[in-house]
């Protein structure tokens, strides 16, 4: 786990945004008959990352349930696939915030092998209240964290 500082351009600047990334090891279970990772198990390895990213930040599970009595649930997510990971690839799945409403997080996230981007997706967290599972204001302390971050 790192966090590492990107650089982007916005409006004609360079602007640096932090991207946590997490390391994770394709194994046997991941993949096809082929030793293809099985296009669903990307999915389970940006929510690993999303989980990790915010134990970093502060917020893991426990504390967003038992002291913010709030948990994420994905609104909608669009991933691509560019390249396939392999068996006992060493893969880099990153997750940066690009903008923080109300009760959303929207997010960009990326799974790399070396610099090579295997998959890409725009996720769209929602912040619920865990007694209701309906959408909650995002946590006063996490919503000024990730202000930080854009």
């Amino acid at each position: 786990m790192s966090a590492e500082l990107d650089t982007q351009i916005s409006a004609g600047h360079l602007v640096p945004a932090a991207v946590f990334s997490l390391p994770l090891r394709v194994y046997y279970q991941d993949t096809d008959a082929g030793g293809v990772v099985y296009h669903s198990t990307y999915l389970d390895f940006m929510e690993r990352a999303r989980y990790e990213w915010l134990r970093e930040l502060g917020f893991d599970i426990h504390s967003l349930v038992q002291v913010h009595k709030a948990i994420f649930m994905i609104r909608s997510l669009n991933i691509e696939y560019f390249k396939p990971a392999l068996l006992d690839d060493l893969l880099h799945v990153s997750v940066q915030v690009t903008a923080v409403g109300r009760s959303r997080l929207t997010l960009c996230q990326q799974v790399l092998r070396g610099q090579t981007v295997l998959a890409s997706a725009g996720v769209n967290a929602v912040c619920v209240g865990v007694d209701t599972l309906k959408p909650v204001s995002v946590p006063a302390p996490l919503r000024h964290k990730l202000g930080k971050l854009l």
